[in-house]
């Protein structure tokens, strides 16, 4: 037996219809909710990574500091880089405020004060390494206290601080 078009629809059968709409929409925000949690990357400070202590080690981390030029050791064989960083706030107004990124980061290189990081790194040893460059890094801490990098980025704004254009007027 057809229905006709100008028949009302059965309640039972709507109901029916809206259940199955909620439970398809609810599946759909789980399967994000629940991977965007677990691809999920924390970025620190070295000084905010102290702080956490233990809660943070095996977990994707991003973290910057400026690179330490002394203490860049690299082996060609293995391709293993380690190297020491120091903390920089993570701030740009705090940047700003301190007279920029390339002062920033070498005040952060000449204080022996500052929070400092060991960082291990398997791969070819980048073109920038050099000291005070910014260190962006992607990896996870290990629990001997050494971050493992598993992307390293780097940036020298000394190197391109003359290369910045001037504005139009």
């Amino acid at each position: 037996m057809e229905q006709a078009a100008d028949e009302p629809i059965n309640p039972a059968s709507r109901i029916k219809f809206i259940i199955g709409g909620l439970i398809i929409v609810a599946a759909v925000l789980y399967l994000i909710i629940s991977s965007t949690k677990v691809s999920a990357q924390y970025f620190l400070t070295i000084n905010e990574l102290n702080d956490k202590g233990s809660d943070i080690i095996g977990r994707d981390l991003k973290i910057s500091g400026a690179v330490i030029g002394e203490s860049i050791q690299y082996d060609a064989q293995e391709l293993t880089l380690t190297f020491l960083v120091a903390d920089v706030p993570g701030d740009n107004k705090v940047i700003e405020a301190q007279g920029g990124l390339a002062e920033v980061l070498h005040q952060a290189v000449i204080d022996p004060s500052r929070p400092r990081l060991k960082v291990v790194y398997n791969g070819p040893k980048p073109d920038l390494l050099r000291d005070e460059a910014q260190a962006i890094m992607t990896g996870k801490l290990g629990e001997d206290g050494v971050f493992y990098a598993e992307e390293l980025l780097l940036k020298c704004p000394t190197k391109y601080e003359e290369a910045i254009p001037d504005q139009v007027e």
